[in-house]
């Protein structure tokens, strides 16, 4: 029988820990055939055995399936309601120690934006919060805190101005806000959740993964929740039946925990 892309995803899988059948197929498949292509290879065989091989075209294979689309304050109009109506509804419940998880938190653009609001109040040593992803690339980036001009465009001037030193063709994020963020390797799909968060963030992540895939996220999403938490999700995204998993919607992609 001939290697084929189930064969692909199996040997994946034993080789990174990352379960391909979990991703919508389609999607998936035809980026990797995509970069395939743009590496030389024509075969999921010949390709699997390169990146089996090769650590670095290993690790520009997963950081392209994890698709790592980031940028700070992106869809402006979420990021005021999280100031203007979360942040007091989580102080009063919760006190200003606050655990929040950026699940999925890519090159640190979204859990570095968390911080910067939420420091407007809250004391900067009071402030922690987990930001795990799958690409250990990604998280070198976000620890190293260097970001072009163009991803801080949203950025409102405010935190540009208190929070980033220019450097050249860019800018560093300064070290008070970088100690506020725990980066961390995880699979959001096979390793275990953190406990007793007061919010996840978890923005644009699950709409790459297959409907059983993601009711397992969001199940997961209600047990790291403490009672009344809140899950912000991306402006893609909606969960069906959320009832059913013990949600209900408290604003557009705001959700409580029942």
């Amino acid at each position: 029988m001939a290697y084929d892309y189930e064969n692909f995803k199996q040997d994946v899988y034993k080789l990174i820990n990352i379960n391909l059948t979990l991703y919508k197929e389609k999607q998936m498949k035809r980026r990797i055939e995509s970069l395939m292509a743009r590496n030389g290879f024509h075969d999921f065989q010949s390709y699997y055995q390169a990146i089996k091989k090769d650590e670095k075209l290993l690790r520009g294979f997963v950081s392209y399936l994890t698709i790592n689309v980031s940028e700070f304050y992106r869809n402006p109009n979420q990021w005021e309601l999280f100031e203007n109506k979360m942040i007091p509804y989580l102080i009063s419940h919760y006190g200003k120690k606050l655990n929040i998880w950026s699940a999925a938190c890519s090159t640190g653009d979204e859990p570095y934006t968390i911080a910067m609001i939420l420091s407007k109040y809250v004391p900067l040593n009071q402030i922690h919060i987990l930001a795990p992803d799958i690409d250990e690339d990604v998280l070198a980036y976000a620890k190293e805190g260097y970001y072009s001009s163009r991803s801080l465009e949203r950025l409102p001037k405010e935190f540009l101005n208190k929070h980033f030193t220019p450097k050249e063709k860019g800018y560093q994020i300064n070290d008070d806000i970088k100690k506020c963020v725990e980066f961390k390797k995880h699979n959001l799909l096979e390793d275990k959740y953190p406990l007793r968060m007061h919010m996840i963030v978890c923005r644009n992540v699950v709409i790459y993964f297959t409907d059983d895939a993601k009711e397992h996220v969001y199940k997961n999403f209600h047990q790291t929740l403490e009672k009344d938490g809140i899950l912000f999700i991306g402006n893609t995204e909606q969960i069906i039946h959320a009832n059913q998993i013990g949600f209900s919607s408290v604003d557009s992609f705001f959700y409580q925990k029942m």
